[in-house]
Parts: C-alpha cells; structure tokens; sequence
C-alpha cells in the first residue's frame, strides 16, 4: 500500500486497544521502538483507536501555534509509522471525551487527586499550576472509560491513573448504575525502553529532559545530525578489550547504545572500540529512520489526505463514545 492510499477500515476484533500521545515534542526514536512499533504489532489482533491527546497538552503553559504544528507532525507520523490500520484521532475533535471528563470530576474526590504524584511533580517548586493539572487524571479517565475496554496495559508511570479509572469507574457504577466496564491493568508487553544520549540514566523523551534535547534523536532528524548526537552519546573511560558490553550499572551509555543497535536491526558483530559501536547505531538508526521519513514526506505533500483520515477516526470515536456518554449523563439525571 502506498503512503497516500486511504486508511485500512479498522478489522472486526473483539478486543479493543487505546493510546493516546501527547503532542508536548517531536516524537523521538524512543517513541517508535519502545511504544509505536508495539501499537502498529497489535493492529493485528486488536479493533485499535490510537489519539493525539492534544487536551492534555493543555495543562501546562503552551504556545497555541506551536501546538498546532506538534499536532500536525504528528498525526503525519502516526500514518508514516505504518498505523493506517487502526482508527486515529485527535482528541478535541471527539467532543465526548471533554464531556464524560466533567461527569468523571463530579465523581472523584481532592483527596484522590491531591495524592496524584503527576500534580505533586509538577506542581513542586511552582508558585502557581493550572487546574486542569489538578483535575487532568478524571479526562484520562474519561479517554479511557469511553470505550470500554477490558483490559488496559499500562506502565508503572501510568499506573496510579488507571487505578483512579477504576476506582471511578466503580464508584459510579455504585453511586448511579452500571454503566462503566471496569478495566482490568495488565503490563503491556516489554517495548524497547531507549534512554538519552546524553543521560543514559534518563528515558529519551519528547521533551529532552535534563539533556535539553542534545541526547534525543527525532524521528524526522537528518542523517547527519543523528550521527552528531550519536557522536556526543556517554560512553566510558574504559579502553580495555571487552569494554563494548552490556552492563546497565557499570556501563550504562555503552549498554543503551548496544540496545539501540539491537532493536535498530544492527550487528555489535566485530565492535570492539567506542567509535566503531556509535558509527554501527548510526548506521542502524539512519537505515531504520529512513523509510518513515521517505513515507512522512508523500503524506505531509498530502495533507488533506491526512486531515480525511483523521476526520473519519474522529467520526468513528464520536459513534463508539456517544451511546457511553449517554448513558452516563441519563444515569446522572441529566
């Protein structure tokens, strides 16, 4: 299939499967091998609705153009990935979304939301945060409770949300009448967990973390500024004859530069100094970066065929979630 052709319609699965991404930064090769390459595998076996949480991306201070473009981008490369089988919106254009979000609030307590460490995090050291900060974890409830999925994979930085789900969920279902399936949290298969260049202690994140960008590769970044990240990537002062080796404790720049050479499709296969190992994973995440960008380019050409596809999955979100916001809204009295 070619990059302008219409999305697949979304198989009959009995499974369901959500994601949602925030468009806070352009998507790096972290996003790809750790979480987009497991969404587009489960496209196999699930019916997978997959957004850009562009709400959530409201929480905090934000340039309105800026969010624009973010939004933009990455619904490109959500398709340029290979997730054209799946249904994919944005998530203010599913309006159902901010609507159970309100009806969820009136369910759950400051108590709850006060023990939130997301809040408490971001929230430290800042004279003042917006209140949709505070309240923010009863829309991911929302986003999640919508489509009534059974079972929800979460990671542990999530965890403490979706168990707010489904306190939510069941406190309703109490409080008004059943109308909530309460998810089960299972752990999603174990993804490619790809940290910072610059701070191989720290997840390579859209944001760039402590590294302020200079350890994070993007998914639309040139070959030759891959290989200049690369280049700067910590290493070790260690010389010796098996110093290119995984050891996360004692080694942990060189061990994230073989994981990455791995899950790139690379050999470490007569590596042995640090310059032939970062040569090998630029290699490896050029060849593995070059396809999408081949692919983001015919479809940012098109954007109207990118706009269409969104359009029909926000239509598609908007039928799923209405009948469930209904009924929640009838069993509330209103």
């Amino acid at each position: 299939m070619t990059t302008t052709s219409l999305a697949r319609t979304p198989l009959a699965r009995t499974t369901r499967r959500l994601s949602l991404l925030k468009p806070t930064g352009h998507l790096t090769l972290g996003n790809l091998l750790g979480a987009l390459r497991p969404m587009a595998a489960a496209q196999q076996e699930a019916d997978c609705f997959y957004g850009i949480a562009d709400l959530h991306s409201l929480t905090v201070p934000h340039d309105p153009a800026r969010l624009r473009v973010l939004v933009r981008e990455q619904a490109t490369l959500l398709l340029a990935v290979g997730l054209d089988a799946s249904t994919l919106f944005v998530q203010s254009r599913v309006p159902t979304h901010a609507q159970l979000g309100y009806l969820l609030e009136c369910v759950a307590t400051t108590g709850e939301l006060n023990r939130m460490i997301q809040f408490k995090e971001k929230g430290r050291g800042v004279a003042s945060t917006r209140v949709s900060l505070y309240t923010y974890p009863a829309l991911m409830a929302a986003d999640i409770l919508l489509y009534r999925p059974t079972q929800v994979p979460v990671g542990d930085d999530q965890r403490q949300h979706v168990e707010l789900t489904r306190d939510l969920a069941m406190r309703f279902n109490t409080t008004y009448g059943h109308v909530f399936t309460v998810p089960e949290i299972t752990v999603p298969p174990s993804g490619a967990r790809v940290m910072d260049l610059a701070d191989p202690t720290s997840k390579m994140g859209k944001t760039g973390g402590r590294s302020d960008g200079a350890g994070v590769i993007h998914l639309l970044d040139s070959p030759d500024v891959v290989g200049r990240k690369v280049a700067r990537a910590v290493t070790d002062s260690d010389t010796g004859p098996s110093s290119v080796r995984v050891d996360r404790g004692r080694k942990p720049g060189v061990t994230n530069l073989l994981e990455i050479l791995a899950v790139c499709g690379g050999s470490p296969d007569g590596v042995t100094t640090y310059g032939a190992l970062k040569k090998a994973v630029t290699d490896a995440a050029v060849a593995t970066l070059e396809p999408i960008q081949a692919s983001y380019a015919d479809l940012a050409a098109d954007p109207a065929h990118v706009s269409s596809v969104f359009a029909a999955g926000a239509e598609r979100c908007v039928s799923v979630t209405t009948p469930v916001l209904a009924a929640a809204q009838a069993a509330m009295g209103l």
